[in-house]
């Protein structure tokens, strides 16, 4: 599962554009218990969204012309000009060209083959999101795709994952770890975007799982403050109980009581 020791290819970051960042901190702070900071007035309205003085997030107001509201999901990279280039090279494309951030690390903004929004941050003064696993951080993320071989290839050559099967009822989980990794550091997964019928018209997205210490409670917390529910709370043998669940503007996030911390 996912933790901060971010090695190339991880994800290090996590941050979601809202239409209403008022609202977001509300609604999030009563479902994980995060407090948000301002990352000061040359930010833009950006900020941190804290759990216990950790940085779990960030997030800030975003436009209709900058798309709708959702969480974008950013991995580790030690040059970010060159993991761009080799994103456009395999197929992809540049959203938002690297740009440094007020010397915290340089960012930028992709999209895969299929078209799934991602982002790249190479660490400066900031490595990344300071809690990861534990209640109220991230702690897996998952790529819906038409098509995983595709999208197996076009990661491989951005930044060398390797994927491994897994066994899942009615089929396989295809599980992705950092190049170089083993297994037993896989922090995601590919997901046939098929299997979410309801969201397949948005096209290929990436998923953001956040874990938690009740499922249940936190389905009906995010329901009490105006999200809503894509896939109830259900079990997976060996993996824990999750939903998958949208924040009142529309941004798609997923809950899970891992089993490793049930008990």
């Amino acid at each position: 599962m996912l933790t901060t020791r971010f090695v190339t290819g991880a994800p290090n970051w996590i941050d979601v554009g809202t239409s209403d960042i008022d609202g977001a901190i509300s609604f999030y702070g009563g479902l994980f218990g995060w407090q948000f900071q301002s990352a000061g007035p040359d930010a833009g309205g950006y900020g941190f969204f804290q759990l216990a003085g950790k940085t779990a997030a960030g997030g800030m107001q975003t436009t209709p012309e900058q798309g709708p509201p959702s969480w974008t999901v950013y991995f580790q990279t030690p040059d970010a000009e060159a993991t761009a280039k080799a994103a456009e090279q395999a197929r992809g494309s540049v959203l938002m060209q690297p740009m440094d951030v007020m010397g915290q690390g340089h960012m930028a903004i992709l999209a895969d083959r299929a078209g799934a929004h991602f982002g790249l941050w190479q660490p400066g003064q900031t490595k990344g999101i300071e809690v990861a696993g534990d209640p109220g951080s991230l702690c897996w993320v998952e790529l819906y795709t038409p098509d995983i071989a595709s999208a197996a290839a076009f990661y491989d050559s951005v930044f060398g994952w390797g994927t491994s099967a897994a066994p899942f009822p009615g089929g396989t989980y295809t599980c992705v770890n950092p190049a170089g990794a083993e297994e037993e550091d896989m922090f995601g997964g590919f997901v046939p975007l098929a299997d979410d019928p309801a969201e397949a018209d948005s096209g290929a997205y990436w998923l953001p799982y956040f874990e938690v210490e009740d499922t249940d409670a936190a389905v009906a917390k995010a329901q009490e403050s105006g999200g809503a529910v894509l896939v109830p709370a259900t079990d997976m043998e060996g993996v824990g109980r999750m939903a998958r669940l949208a924040d009142p503007y529309g941004a798609r996030f997923a809950v899970i009581k891992s089993a490793s911390q049930q008990g």
